[in-house]
């Protein structure tokens, strides 16, 4: 028996979760005292999502609210998105925030809200000394997707894509003061991005696991989460409609969000990191490339940890006890979801020098079991571009 090390949790997101509690955001404007809403959403969203047409046409309609809609244009946040909404949101006078939408939205959201509070742009934010006052607007996060998490999150990355990289932000005072995780919200996903955002939240999960500042209460939150969406991933992937599947995708995203920011993401965030700002695809599809090769790697110093991943994961004891188990499970969802692997994206050998550079420059690599050489990182992304398939 080891003993517990000290640790410090600070969670107050007001969490509602299930079918149909989208219909319920009138009540929490109301709560809120919100007469003018700032209302971030993605471009063209009723276009592809029925349940997101049907909630705004009801609640555009409420006379008891003004609304200023935001369209967040499509792809991963950017400096020059974060600033349009910026001076969008001040404009508006909105005395509450509601991001709707991926967990791109959801995060830029964070960064406006911030930068219109400090009355800066979001590079001159970067560009001083870390400043993270306690919001003086409310957010209310709805997310469309199961993936990041960031409705529970204190976390957003936005991409520079001048600089080729991605500047990731986190503090308590940036996450929302309500989520509403409605599973019907993310019904019409397409099967690639339920793959990718699916991933993305598993990884996050696993990766809360074996960070060296994981502590009992983000080890029980996440493990439960990766029970939770080991099987459904794969199923929501198949069937769209699957209700069990969505619903447990979006608890499992959200329990993986608030793992990650009990404990945090490792290296898998920072070598996916690394391929996104080189190449621009969707954050999810970056971490997916390189979650195996980063957890054969981390299983030499946490095979215990793993070992309770693979437990969880459903994967059948072998007797190892070496952590093993937890990759091949892993490897064993990628395949079944058909998954891109890293040659796919064209990139080649003399290519890996530089984005273990970026890996390595990255936050989420520090938080790994057992501090990564650069060897050790051309390394995974080696054995990640020597795949052609699942």
């Amino acid at each position: 028996m080891t003993t517990i090390s000290s640790f410090q949790n600070f969670l107050p997101v007001k969490v509602r979760f299930g079918e149909g509690i989208a219909q319920t955001l009138p009540a929490a404007l109301v709560e809120l005292s919100a007469t003018k809403v700032f209302l971030m959403v993605d471009e063209g969203i009723e276009e592809h999502n029925p349940a997101v047409k049907e909630l705004l046409a009801a609640v555009l309609s409420d006379g008891r609210f003004s609304f200023t809609r935001f369209d967040k244009p499509a792809a991963e946040p950017t400096i020059a998105m974060v600033d349009e909404a910026t001076s969008s949101l001040v404009a508006s006078g909105a005395t509450v925030v509601v991001a709707l939408g991926g967990g791109s939205v959801i995060d830029t959201a964070k960064a406006a809200r911030l930068c219109a509070q400090l009355g800066v742009g979001f590079k001159e934010f970067l560009g001083g000394a870390p400043t993270y006052p306690a919001p003086a607007l409310a957010l209310i996060a709805m997310p469309t997707s199961a993936g990041t998490g960031s409705e529970v999150s204190g976390g957003a990355v936005i991409s520079d894509p001048e600089a080729g990289k991605k500047a990731g932000i986190a503090n308590a005072n940036l996450r929302a003061q309500i989520a509403l995780v409605d599973p019907l919200l993310t019904h019409s996903m397409p099967p690639s991005m339920t793959a990718n955002t699916g991933v993305d939240a598993l990884a996050q999960a696993i990766a809360a696991t074996v960070a060296i500042v994981r502590t009992p209460i983000g080890d029980a939150i996440a493990f439960e989460a990766i029970r939770m969406m080991t099987p459904a991933l794969v199923a929501a992937y198949k069937d769209g409609n699957d209700h069990a599947a969505r619903a447990a995708m979006s608890c499992g995203s959200m329990m993986a969000g608030l793992s990650m920011n009990i404990s945090d993401c490792t290296a898998e965030h920072s070598l996916g990191q690394a391929i996104g700002g080189v190449k621009h695809v969707p954050h999810g599809m970056t971490i997916g490339l390189v979650v195996a090769e980063t957890l054969e790697r981390e299983r030499q110093f946490v095979p215990e940890q793993l070992e309770r991943v693979a437990d969880a994961m459903g994967e059948p004891d072998d007797g190892s006890g070496d952590g093993s188990r937890a990759v091949r499970a892993v490897k064993k969802v990628l395949a079944a979801l058909n998954f891109p692997v890293l040659s796919d994206l064209e990139f080649s050998e003399g290519d890996l020098d530089g984005l273990a550079e970026l890996a390595l420059a990255d936050y989420f690599i520090t938080m790994s079991p057992q501090t990564w050489t650069k060897e050790e990182v051309i390394g995974a992304f080696r054995s990640a571009l020597a795949l052609t398939s699942r």
